[in-house]
């Protein structure tokens, strides 16, 4: 591996912008300053009129689930990239737990599943669908091994994701926060739910979906893990906050002193219910739903004034032929592809609304995620020392995303049609070039597992 030095750019992190040369070396960077000389055999990368930025964490992602008798689009080949395409060098990908093994397996599982196929590096949230008699164990035993995350739904009961026991739950919850191990939670009250499906007598059609699962729902999901947080004194992170309703529980949670972390993603934020209708609609279907034109607004609201810490993705890709296989909400694959146009999405908001500085954006997709999930500084900084993951990016070219410019297996993009501003030039993955001139040159398998510490959000 030689040496990089990427010189002229204008370096973009957390802490703002401004003129500076990244040296990289043996994986890791070197120097960071003004006018750097290059050493010998150094190549030298020119970055003039360019941003430097670290490289992107997607702490939200699905590659190769196995879901309803099939396995999405973007395994872990795919997935790296069109991550790669997107900036995006580490992702949080999630393991299911095999409640026949330990969550120590489990995860074990997974990531043998994973060291194959994946040229981005990548951490783990280990899935919690029940409990055991020795569950604090079991926790303690993840958590040495570097998985320092757990994953909790507050629905899916009927597929047994569910832990639906109000005091196994609250067991949980003081497990985790003995261990200093962050409780990430899918937020949708299961029994409201059911109750609104038990009274249904409309169609099932992809736009009732969001009628199906509405905000109050995800509100309620809220409720219920925000007073066990707050009962235990301890952080929560939320993932995908999708509404209006909930963000008004994460507010007055907070009002009464919860420590929430907040994730929110992309079609969240810039999609609404109405892709919902027409022949396309399957396409657009995923959990929680697509909600109307407010919520984007209020969402976005929240993005500027620093209410939500992360944006991330929840990449879970099925092809464009498999999303329309059905037109009935309750049997389409749910999920969307993402991870590639992340930042791009993000950018081009900061830019064309002038709400929200570049800077900003680009930590809530390297500095914020990476702190949250106990990579940092290994990941999400350009300083000395840490992983070279390094993005050069034009900040000035416009164009149009379709779903043939998008390099996800699944043969479209969500964002079909969107004029965007911004493109990445070059992903750089630990001194690795993985994409340069747009073409990619990543190998599967040459990815690491990250050990996590301890989230931040427990300091």
């Amino acid at each position: 591996m030689s040496d990089l030095l990427i010189k002229g750019g204008v370096l973009v992190d957390g802490e703002g912008r401004r003129q500076a040369d990244v040296l990289i070396s043996n994986s890791k960077f070197e120097k960071v300053g003004e006018k750097l000389d290059p050493s010998e055999g150094c190549r030298v990368i020119d970055a003039k009129g360019l941003y430097v930025l670290p490289g992107m964490i997607d702490a939200h992602t699905h590659y190769h689930l196995v879901s309803r008798g099939t396995v999405t689009a973007d395994s872990f080949p795919e997935g790296s990239r069109c991550a790669a395409f997107g900036g995006v060098t580490t992702v949080v990908d999630f393991a299911d737990h095999d409640k026949r093994v330990s969550l120590l397996d489990s995860a074990k599982i997974r990531l043998a599943e994973m060291s194959g196929g994946m040229a981005d590096d990548y951490a783990l949230h280990e899935g919690v669908y029940g409990m055991k008699d020795d569950i604090g164990l079991e926790l303690e035993h993840l958590k040495d091994f570097g998985v320092s995350a757990i994953k909790l739904f507050t629905t899916y009961k009927n597929v047994g994701y569910m832990i639906d026991n109000p005091e196994e739950l609250d067991r949980l919850f003081s497990y985790c926060k003995d261990l200093k191990i962050l409780v990430c939670v899918h937020c949708e009250a299961d029994d409201l739910i059911q109750k609104i499906n038990g009274s249904w007598t409309g169609t099932y059609l992809p736009k009732d979906h969001a009628l199906l699962r509405p905000a109050e729902v995800e509100a309620k999901g809220i409720q219920i893990v925000g007073e066990l947080a707050l009962k235990h004194h301890m952080p929560l992170y939320i993932v995908h906050l999708s509404s209006a309703k909930g963000l008004a529980v994460v507010r007055d949670l907070r009002s009464r002193g919860a420590k929430l972390v907040v994730e929110t993603t992309p079609h969240y934020l810039f999609l609404d219910r109405s892709k919902l209708e027409g022949p396309e609609g399957p396409l657009y279907v995923m959990t929680p739903p697509l909600r109307d034109k407010e919520d984007n607004l209020a969402l976005q609201g929240a993005l500027c004034n620093g209410e939500i810490q992360n944006v991330a993705t929840d990449h879970c890709s099925f092809t464009y032929s498999q999303k329309l296989e059905s037109n009935d909400c309750r049997t389409i694959y749910p999920g969307i592809p993402g991870s590639e146009e992340l930042f791009v999405l993000l950018h081009t908001f900061a830019v064309r609304t002038g709400r929200l500085a570049v800077e900003k954006a680009v930590q809530m997709v390297t500095e914020n995620p990476a702190k949250s999930f106990g990579i940092y500084p290994k990941k999400g900084a350009i300083k000395p020392g840490s992983d070279a993951d390094a993005v050069l990016f034009d900040p000035n070219e416009n164009w149009t995303i379709t779903n043939s410019n998008i390099h996800s297996a699944s043969g479209y993009s969500a964002y079909n049609g969107f004029q965007v501003t911004g493109k990445v030039r070059m992903t750089i993955r630990r001194g690795e070039i993985l994409v340069e001139n747009g073409q990619y040159l990543g190998h599967p398998g040459e990815g690491i597992f990250l050990k996590a510490a301890t989230s931040q959000a427990y300091r």
